[in-house]
């Protein structure tokens, strides 16, 4: 089973819009999907019991339990407050992909830029093969946030794999158990175009 955990340590950074959306990727692609809901207001797993049957299933995993049957994925909505520190005793150890989401704000990037540091010299340290990207949420390229993410990542070498605009597709979607990609395409394929580097960076090995 391939695990994607969706971290960063600040509240209101993008966690759960950006988890149940590259859930619903991987379900509607055909795999059997798995989600992990570790924050505390559980608003991903109200997600999965709001998803209409007739839509690509995506199943509740609970922390340290088995899902209902076997998953080709799993998707994990980390909780607020993840630090690198008990990173090293639990989750980064199991993660094949590390996404960290950023908003534009200057002390959500020095806080993203830090814990990305955290999480590289961790992944050094207990020598995981894990690979770790970033996705700035709620703004768009060519902005001065935009430009703010990158130059605060240029040190770091990581992969800025998308620019996820501020929308209330995302929002809309959400209530009704949907994804992105359970919607047509003239409402949402604008957005679905910004998820292009980052769906091949998923699928790739």
């Amino acid at each position: 089973m391939k695990t994607v955990l969706i971290a960063n340590p600040k509240g209101g950074s993008g966690k759960t819009t950006l988890s149940v959306n590259i859930a619903g990727y991987l379900a509607s692609r055909g795999n059997k999907v798995a989600l992990l809901d570790m924050d505390k207001q559980q608003s991903a797993a109200l997600w999965i019991e709001t998803r209409p049957d007739d839509l690509p299933p995506v199943r509740a995993m609970k922390y340290n339990k088995e899902s209902d049957g076997p998953s080709e994925w799993l998707v994990i909505d980390s909780a607020a407050g993840l630090s690198g520190s008990n990173l090293a005793c639990s989750l980064i150890k199991q993660a094949n992909k590390i996404i960290v989401p950023v908003v534009p704000s200057l002390f959500d990037l020095h806080a993203g830029r830090d814990f990305l540091k955290d999480l590289i010299e961790e992944k050094k340290t207990s020598n995981s093969p894990c690979k770790i990207g970033v996705v700035g949420m709620r703004m768009s390229p060519r902005t001065r946030a935009a430009a703010s993410l990158e130059g605060f990542l240029s040190a770091l070498e990581l992969p800025i794999l998308a620019f996820l605009r501020e929308t209330q597709v995302y929002v809309n979607a959400a209530f009704e158990g949907k994804s992105l990609f359970d919607l047509p395409a003239h409402i949402a394929g604008r957005e679905i175009d910004q998820w292009e580097i980052l769906q091949e960076w998923l699928e790739k090995d």
